[in-house]
C-alpha cells in the first residue's frame, strides 16, 4: 500500500499561534522546510531552513544570555552559563517546538515523512530556530526578541531558577551524541582507591573505541558529570567529524 503524503497544515494557523503575521509567505515556507524536501515535487524550488537555522541559534543565543544578564545582576557567569545552556538545549527548544505543534506545519521529504520526521526532536528543535530566524529578518530584533522571551523562556518562568541552573554534563553529552549519530557514552570505573567512608573513584569516558576523558570524584557519579563535562569541552574535535 503507498504511504500517504501528509499535507502540512497552513502556514496561517502557525502564524496565530505565534501572534505575527509574516510579510514574506516565502520567508515563513523556508523556514519550515526540511533539506530532505529538495529535489521533491515543490520543494525543488524552495530553500530550505538549514541557513536559517544557523542563524536562529545565534539569536536565542544572544536573546537568552541579553535576558539573563539582566534579569540576574548578581549571578556569577558559572551559573549563568549553565541556565543558559539549559534554556537553548536542543531539549528544550524541541518541548517549545511540540507546544506550538510545529511538526504540523513543516515540509519534509517523502523519507523523513516515512520515518516520523513530524515528531523527531532534532528536526523540531532545528525548525524552532528556523522560524526565530525568519521572524527576525521579515519584522527585526523586537520581534524575534518578543517571540524568544514569549516562547524560549517560558522555560525560566515555569521551572524557576535553580533547576536550571544544576549542571547536568552526562544529559548534555547524551543529547550531543543522539544529535549527531554517535555511539553512546561508557563509564568505566577504573579505580576505587582510599577508605570506605573516604574513597576516590577514577572514572574514563569512552565513545565507540575513544577514550574522550578520565575523571576523578568523591562519587562515582561526581566522577561521571566531571568526565562528561571534559569530554564536552572538546568533543567537536575528537569525535564531531565523525558524523559528517
Amino acid at each position: 500500500m503507498p504511504h500517504k503524503a501528509h499535507v502540512p497544515g497552513p502556514p496561517e494557523q502557525l502564524e496565530e499561534r505565534l501572534d505575527y503575521r509574516f510579510r514574506s509567505a516565502a520567508l515563513l515556507e523556508q523556514a519550515l522546510t526540511h533539506r530532505s524536501r529538495r529535489g521533491h515535487a515543490d520543494g525543488a524550488r524552495t530553500l530550505d531552513n538549514e541557513r536559517l537555522e544557523f542563524l536562529g541559534d545565534a539569536i536565542v543565543g544572544f536573546v537568552v544570555s541579553e535576558a539573563l544578564y539582566s534579569l540576574f545582576p548578581q549571578m556569577n557567569e558559572g551559573k549563568l552559563s549553565r541556565i543558559k545552556a539549559n534554556l537553548v538545549s536542543a531539549s528544550h527548544l524541541r518541548r517549545v517546538a511540540e507546544q506550538l505543534e510545529l511538526g504540523r506545519y513543516l515540509r519534509l521529504g517523502p523519507g523523513e515523512e516515512k520515518t516520523g520526521g513530524r515528531s523527531k526532536h532534532a528536526i523540531l528543535a532545528n525548525a524552532l530556530e528556523s522560524v526565530l530566524a525568519a521572524v527576525y529578518l521579515d519584522g527585526g530584533m523586537e520581534e524575534a526578541r518578543r517571540m524568544v522571551h514569549r516562547f524560549v523562556l517560558e522555560g525560566l518562568q515555569k521551572q524557576g531558577v535553580e533547576p536550571l541552573a544544576r549542571a547536568d554534563f552526562k544529559s548534555a553529552l547524551q543529547e550531543y551524541l543522539q544529535g549527531r549519530r554517535l555511539p553512546p557514552a561508557r563509564y568505566e570505573t577504573v579505580e576505587a582507591r582510599g577508605p570506605e567512608h573516604r574513597k576516590t573513584f577514577t572514572i574514563e569516558l569512552w565513545v565507540g573505541d575513544q577514550c574522550l576523558a578520565r575523571a576523578e570524584g568523591a562519587s562515582k557519579k561526581q566522577a561521571e558529570q566531571q568526565a562528561a563535562r571534559r569530554a564536552l569541552d572538546h568533543l567537536p574535535l575528537e569525535v564531531g567529524t565523525e558524523s559528517a
